[in-house]
């Protein structure tokens, strides 16, 4: 039986945690400083010295102490780093796809300074001992700062709610049963009221399997033409408003994961103006493609879950980025062995990887052609931290350095170097985008250069 703790149990240890590594002394010159949140869009002299942004100051004025390396930052634009909520690392129990080590360097390669880890483990995660297990390694296989969410039910069944209070105590930073929906509205109402005894925030893969069982793309005129079972947009919808409803009524807080549909939207819209502490995230493949890409049948680019839907919704999903109804991007980075996708669409596997090219794709199929502004991608690339109380980082004097170095002309095509990801189920795999990630500077560590711009002909 779950304890109950006598008093709210307070957040535990650190929520992220990353492996010991050199601090970074560097100075980036005459770089375009764009940091939405701290107000900052010019050129500035960076100066970090023991891990730690120490001055921001015009260009050229900054003479660098001994030991500490030059990087020439004409032309190219340096971000507060990004955060992502929604990451699956696939450890422990199958590394074969990705593991703490790979996918955080595959995070770091794409800009990200923080990642949160899903519990769809083999076992799942649902036990301070698998917290503490997961913790441990990160401590000494993670680029970047990582926390790990734990599941909501015992091994994923359904039935038993896990020992919230303790897993809140061992470090788990929230809890969700991602992969799989809360089917028991009796199982989230329980849990929604322990977590105001321990905190840490629900966050709900939302789908009625009532409705969506068997299906393997949006059902719609696509799926018609293809002869494929689909997954109605209400499967997801009906659920997100059913559990908004349960959160509003207990006072409890969740985080409605991987949005794709308009009705999912109006459903969020509805449970924030009740007042309900509800977060909304979405996926750069659903704010970048519709339907139609399906008719190729490639299960590595394009069979997710939730299925990418109709043109329509896609265009229901920016305008909520947009308008603050949605408030963050996340990747929902789901790696595959080739073997589970390289088979017919109907068997393969659900999901794709999307870290190392999230802001590249969105860059270049949302911000060149002026349908979103460069300042809106990167705050909600930036912020998917909050619902769980993790701040998003800012480039501001005296603070841990985090932050990305890009460079916004660069061309390139994903894939051909290869990824730093385990895996190679990119939805935008062969695909030409502008705009690269050359360097990210993670809680004061260089964890990760491009090659090229290590040799300085980037």
């Amino acid at each position: 039986m779950m304890r109950v703790p006598e008093e709210v149990v307070g957040r535990g240890p650190e929520p992220l945690v990353q492996r010991g590594g050199p601090a970074a002394d560097l100075l980036v010159r005459s770089v375009q400083v764009f940091d939405p949140g701290s107000g900052i869009d010019e050129a500035r002299d960076v100066l970090v010295e023991g891990g730690v942004l120490s001055s921001l100051a015009a260009p050229g004025t900054i003479a660098p102490p001994e030991g500490v390396e030059e990087i020439d930052g004409t032309g190219k634009h340096l971000f507060p780093a990004f955060f992502d909520p929604h990451v699956h690392l696939r450890t422990p129990g199958q590394e074969y796809k990705e593991d703490i080590e790979t996918g955080s360097r595959s995070a770091a390669a794409g800009g990200y300074a923080g990642i949160l880890a899903m519990a769809n483990t083999v076992p799942p995660v649902s036990s301070p001992a698998d917290i503490e297990a997961l913790r441990h390694r990160a401590s000494n296989d993670a680029v970047i700062p990582v926390g790990f969410l734990a599941t909501l039910s015992r091994d994923m069944e359904g039935r038993d709610l896990v020992d919230m209070a303790e897993l809140r105590e061992a470090g788990a930073v929230g809890f969700t049963d991602d992969g799989l929906p809360v089917t028991d509205a009796g199982l989230l109402r329980r849990a929604l009221r322990y977590q105001r005894m321990c905190g840490g925030t629900i966050a709900l893969h939302e789908e009625d399997p009532s409705l969506s069982a068997g299906g393997v793309m949006h059902e719609g005129e696509v799926s018609a033409v293809l002869g494929l079972r689909g997954i109605p947009s209400i499967s997801e919808s009906t659920m997100i408003a059913r559990d908004a409803d349960i959160a509003g009524y207990e006072n409890g807080r969740i985080q409605v994961q991987h949005l794709s549909a308009a009705e999912s939207v109006e459903a969020v819209r509805a449970a924030r103006a009740a007042g309900v502490d509800i977060f909304a995230e979405v996926t750069p493949h659903h704010l970048c493609l519709d339907e139609s890409c399906v008719r190729d049948l490639d299960p590595s680019r394009h069979k997710m879950n939730p299925p990418i839907r109709t043109a329509a919704d896609r265009e229901a999903l920016i305008g909520a980025l947009l308008d603050g109804t949605i408030d963050c991007i996340a990747t929902d980075h789901a790696p595959h062995a080739r073997q589970e996708k390289e088979v017919p669409f109907e068997a393969a596997a659900m999901g794709v990887t999307g870290l190392e090219t999230a802001f590249s794709s969105l860059y270049t199929h949302l911000v060149l052609p002026g349908t979103v502004p460069l300042e809106t991608v990167i705050e909600k690339l930036g912020c998917g931290g909050r619902a769980f109380d993790i701040e998003p980082f800012a480039v501001v004097e005296e603070s841990p350095a985090n932050f990305t170095l890009v460079d916004l002309e660069a061309e390139w095509v994903v894939g051909e170097d290869g990824y730093e990801s385990r895996s190679e189920n990119s939805w935008c795999a062969g695909e030409r985008l502008t705009g690269r990630v050359l360097m990210t500077v993670a809680n004061g560590q260089v964890a990760w250069r491009l090659r090229s711009f290590s040799l300085g002909v980037a």
